[in-house]
């Protein structure tokens, strides 16, 4: 049940990064530029990501560290697929997906990543779980 609940999350957590990234795109990147909104949006989108987690962790009923990075783990398998299967599928180039994750290149979704493992277990810490 806790794995069926944990998916359940990742899937707020897709839409929720979606829709943050459609709005990034429309609003942010004329402004600043493609690269900028970027990292913008990775700093954004872990607040995004940790307020789900935080919102929803009681319900996940995780109460091991194990389980929590475990879900943690989860979260970034789960989503790095999407991302790459979605970027593919809108006919984005594997090295430009690949850009993103490249700190040479001023990708910064390494960081996003690791706040997304991180996540289950810093929000149950904060919760008092």
């Amino acid at each position: 049940m806790i794995w069926l609940r944990a998916f359940a999350i990742w899937c707020v957590i897709a839409v929720a990064e979606t829709a943050h990234g459609i709005l990034r795109r429309l609003f942010l990147e004329p402004v600043v530029g493609p690269l900028r909104a970027h990292q913008i949006g990775v700093f954004v989108g872990s607040l995004i990501i940790f307020g789900v987690a935080w919102a929803s962790i009681k319900w996940i009923n995780a109460r091991s560290p194990r389980l929590l990075w475990g879900i943690g783990l989860l979260w970034c398998a789960l989503m790095l697929s999407f991302e790459i299967g979605l970027g593919l599928a809108l006919n984005v180039s594997l090295d430009r997906i690949l850009a993103d994750y490249d700190i040479s290149r001023g990708g910064l979704m390494v960081f996003g990543f690791l706040i997304m493992l991180a996540s289950p277990t810093l929000a149950a810490k904060v919760r008092g779980l």
